[in-house]
Order: structure tokens, then C-alpha cells, then sequence
């Protein structure tokens, strides 16, 4: 009878154990649009003047029929980006990769690709674009390169 009560003891002690450590909430990953909203709007004073995109200091994005690339200017490699990817990697960047404020470049590949690709192209720079507006993120168009 005792190791009964003792088992059923344990047991009980083993589950609620199980209870607290499930319960403890993880510590939440900041929210991206939250993180972005703590860079100031864009101040077009400080990026009108720029003609040549080699200069320009702000994230940099090249829509393609495949997603959206964030050019990595360090290194001049391309992220490859989903367009649901596009806000989350802009918040994880630091605040110096946005001195010109809340700002991207952007252009689009579509004269170098097939013609069923610019129609991809037209529909990610639709998705991008909207993106971008809804994160309150302005955007500068640019030719492509």
C-alpha cells in the first residue's frame, strides 16, 4: 500500500514538474515590424542628391522572378530572399545600414529575364512593394544595373 502511495507521489510530482517547465513562455523573438519602426522615417534630404546606387548606404533590393535579393554591399553577395522573408531580414539589420532613415533601393531584373519570368518579376515587385509600404518603409526605384 505505501509504495502504491509513494509511485502515485512521485508521479504526481514527475507531471506537475512536466506543467511548470511547459508553462515558462521562451523568450519572445522581437517583432519586425516593431524593430523597424524604431528607425527613423526617411529623410529624403539626406539621399536625393545620390545618382550613382555604388554610393548608395541604405539596404539595396533587386526583385527577381525567384524572390527578392538584399544586396549585401560588405561583401557584394546576394541574399536571396521569399518576399515573407523580405521584412524580418530588414529588422535584423543593424541601425547603421539605415543612415538615409526608413529607405530602400530597389530595382527589378526584369530585362534580363524570359518573358513568363517578367511576369513573375512585375507580381514580386507588386508583393514587394506593398510589403515595403505596409512596414512603413519608403522605396526609391532605380533602373537595374
Amino acid at each position: 500500500m505505501i509504495f502504491r502511495h509513494a509511485r502515485f507521489v512521485i508521479l504526481v510530482l514527475a507531471i506537475l514538474t512536466l506543467a511548470a517547465c511547459s508553462s515558462q513562455t521562451a523568450a519572445k523573438a522581437p517583432d519586425p515590424l516593431a524593430s523597424l519602426q524604431a528607425i527613423p522615417p526617411a529623410d529624403a534630404a539626406k539621399y536625393d542628391h545620390v545618382r550613382d546606387m555604388k554610393s548608395w548606404q541604405n539596404p539595396y533590393l533587386i526583385v527577381r522572378s525567384d524572390g527578392v535579393a538584399l544586396l549585401d554591399v560588405a561583401d557584394s553577395a546576394e541574399i536571396i530572399l521569399k518576399p515573407n522573408e523580405l521584412i524580418p531580414a530588414l529588422a535584423k539589420l543593424p541601425a547603421s545600414n539605415w543612415p538615409y532613415g526608413r529607405v530602400v533601393a530597389a530595382a527589378d531584373n526584369e530585362e534580363k529575364v524570359s518573358q513568363q519570368d517578367q511576369v513573375a518579376v512585375r507580381k514580386n515587385k507588386g508583393i514587394v512593394g506593398g510589403l515595403l509600404t505596409g512596414a512603413h518603409i519608403a522605396v526609391r526605384w532605380v533602373p537595374s544595373a
